[in-house]
């Protein structure tokens, strides 16, 4: 059985109504990321942060998955299927895939300021100032922020290592250390790269699709079957 690895970004959620930080009419109009996004930024006004992932939990509460997760998850039934996402949604795992790793950590799970590995599951609810773990240390997203280690990338470039396939999906892969998880796949592998505005171009090795997420995986599903 082949085993596919597929990273995604935020375009894959963009369809599904979740905002992206670069696109036009996304959060970086409303936020400066670094306030939000960044170990300075926390430190700095801890209650915006909280405020800011209280507003994203509760929009991901009414997000549904589209199109694109769906054909991930349905690739399963056919292949190995491995996803390494940037995105800190729960949409991939929603649709029904089974083994997603968050390389930026998860919107629905805070853990504790003292305590990196007291972890707690919130679902949708509000986090406030004040709202503190079991040893009485205030809570914080489980997010990694601009600033910080990603603990793992080396997890990430382990899996992408033993690809047969590798598809990227709705990421400019700019972005470090994630981007660098590109050079971790073996060398003459098949390579998907699925954006509408990608930053690469085709190669024998790398077939680069320039559409949105859904029509994009479509084609690569359709083709991954026929092999």
């Amino acid at each position: 059985m082949k085993h596919i690895v597929v990273l995604t970004g935020a375009g894959i959620s963009a369809e599904s109504g979740i905002k992206t930080f670069r696109d036009a009419g996304g959060m970086w109009e409303e936020y400066d990321i670094m306030d939000v996004a960044s170990i300075d930024g926390w430190f700095k006004n801890p209650a915006l942060v909280l405020d800011f992932y209280n507003k994203r939990r509760a929009d991901l509460e009414h997000a549904q998955p589209n199109k694109a997760h769906l054909l991930l998850a349905q690739l399963e039934q056919h292949a190995k299927v491995s996803i390494i996402t940037q995105n800190v949604d729960n949409l991939h795992e929603r649709a029904g895939s089974s083994s997603v790793l968050h390389l930026h950590g998860e919107l629905t799970k805070v853990r504790s300021t003292a305590n990196d590995f007291d972890v707690q599951d919130i679902g949708y609810k509000p986090i406030h100032i004040g709202d503190v773990c079991s040893q009485g240390y205030q809570l914080r997203p489980h997010i990694v922020w601009f600033g910080e280690p990603v603990p793992l990338i080396q997890d990430a470039a382990k899996i992408t290592s033993k690809a047969d396939v590798l598809i990227i999906i709705g990421t400019s892969m700019q972005v470090y250390p994630a981007a660098g998880l590109l050079h971790y796949a073996p060398a003459s592998i098949p390579i998907y790269f699925i954006d509408p505005n990608p930053a690469i171009e085709s190669t024998k090795q790398i077939t680069v699709i320039a559409e949105q997420a859904s029509s994009g995986m479509q084609k690569v599903f359709d083709e991954l079957l026929q092999q």
